[in-house]
């Protein structure tokens, strides 16, 4: 019988990733594996659109505290315990706060989060707890949160890792680098959700770079999504009161404005508006017909191509970013599905039986 194959260990996306990144021998590497997510074919959203088009996920969902942050978190925190960092803080709508934690916890640095107070989704609130992070729930939304937190990091010595910190797009833009190494070049169109506008400049930067050395041979089309009542760089505004059941994106002010702005207006960007109903249909259909759990604002990405789907060249290759697990928000899954849920059932086989038709 066949040996199955020996699964390489893998580093974390630092050491994988060592010479594209601003760290040296003497950089103290604070690592939870995170990185080589899977590049899932979802068959379901290429049939709707049809013309030979091939649609993938990038399924960050499964880095260790269950989001896209921990590629720029390991960055953050690997920097921050060089500079001898005692402590961090950030402001988070709860996947960064999950992620701060846990790296701070590993790098042996306290941890301040700013939330939202009853905005923060129970899973990702539930993680910052589990990681030994100190938590303040302000009367206020997230915006409002990353002004005092700037403010702090500015006054007193504690390091700032929300997307404002650079090391945090330098990890970031290690998917872009996994994206092209598992296609062997980069993708047609590449789809993604936007909330403080971190994520998309982190792949743009990552994409180029590769396009630079040689490591791919075109750029991609950057397909930017937000929510229709949190999409301030869709209109180029400001959202005082963000408003989304995709709660990763309920920001109305995002720090990366400008750079998500000038990725648009070099031509290579599109941004647009998807509704909350048009998000969980995409929800829902990831979970229905591919097996896949994504949270809320995951699903803007495969919403905003559906909406738009009339658009894709025909024959070409579209990766959507799925950035968190659809375990940070139960409930949000409990209150939208299309299953059966017999409750209350007498233990018998007969009602059993009955139940599922038999």
């Amino acid at each position: 019988m066949a040996k199955p194959p020996v699964m390489q260990d893998w580093p974390g996306l630092i050491e994988a990733y060592r010479s594209w990144l601003p760290v040296s021998s003497t950089t103290p590497v604070i690592t939870l594996k995170e990185g080589a997510t899977p590049l899932i074919p979802v068959n379901s959203i290429a049939e709707r659109l049809g013309r030979g088009v091939k649609v993938y996920v990038k399924y960050d969902g499964l880095n260790p505290t269950g989001s896209f942050k921990d590629r720029g978190m390991t960055m953050a925190i690997s920097k921050a315990k060089e500079a001898g960092c005692e402590a961090v803080i950030c402001a988070s709508t709860g996947n960064t706060s999950a992620s701060a934690s846990a790296y701070a916890l590993r790098g042996g640095m306290r941890a301040f989060v700013l939330i939202p107070d009853g905005y923060v989704a129970q899973g990702k609130l539930a993680q910052a707890l589990v990681y030994g992070a100190e938590v303040l729930a302000i009367r206020g939304n997230f915006d409002r949160a990353l002004d005092i937190v700037q403010e702090i990091a500015k006054k007193y010595p504690i390091t700032l890792v929300n997307s404002v910190n650079p090391y945090r797009l330098e990890g970031q833009k290690t998917a872009a680098f996994e994206i092209v190494d598992a296609l062997g070049e980069a993708p047609d169109w590449l789809c993604i959700p936007m909330g403080n506008a971190g994520n998309i400049t982190a792949y743009w930067m990552g994409f180029q770079e590769y396009k630079k050395a040689g490591n791919c041979q075109n750029l991609p089309k950057m397909m930017g999504f937000q929510a229709s009542g949190s999409a301030p760089l869709v209109f180029n505004t400001t959202v005082k009161e963000p408003d989304t059941i995709a709660t990763a994106i309920r920001i109305g002010n995002p720090v990366n404005r400008e750079k998500a702005m000038a990725i648009k207006s070099s031509g290579n960007g599109e941004f647009l508006d998807v509704t909350d109903s048009e998000i969980i249909e995409a929800y829902k259909i990831l979970g229905q017909e591919e097996g896949i759990f994504c949270e809320p604002a995951s699903a803007a990405s495969i919403a905003g191509l559906l909406k738009r789907k009339a658009e894709v060249p025909e024959n070409s290759k579209i990766v959507c970013v799925l950035t968190g697990n659809g375990l940070k928000d139960p409930d949000c899954a409990i209150n939208n599905n299309d299953a059966s849920f017999h409750t209350n059932l007498d233990p018998d086989i007969q009602t059993v039986a009955q139940a599922m038709g038999l």
